[in-house]
């Protein structure tokens, strides 16, 4: 059985790794896409206890923020651009 080898090691001896995985190819705006709907359908959660008084409006603000940074993130990768 062959044991694993350290970690200074295998940072220092690059001809001891294994080689890299291929690469996956994810579609981002996808990605991002579902996380933004999960904060609006959290948003919109929130926000219906928070008028029934069941919450404060720190998880609203949560779920703002969220969303904000999903679009952000949307935006990012559309002036990134596809590789």
């Amino acid at each position: 059985m062959r044991s694993m080898p350290a970690v200074l090691e295998v940072i220092l001896r690059a001809d001891r790794r294994r080689p890299d995985p291929p690469v996956v190819r994810v579609d981002m705006r996808r990605v991002i896409l579902a996380g933004i709907a999960a904060w609006v359908v959290a948003l919109v959660v929130t926000a219906v206890l928070w008028r029934l008084e069941m919450v404060s409006s720190t998880p609203v603000w949560s779920c703002v923020a969220g969303t904000a940074l999903g679009v952000l993130g949307l935006g990012w990768e559309r002036v990134r651009g596809r590789d």
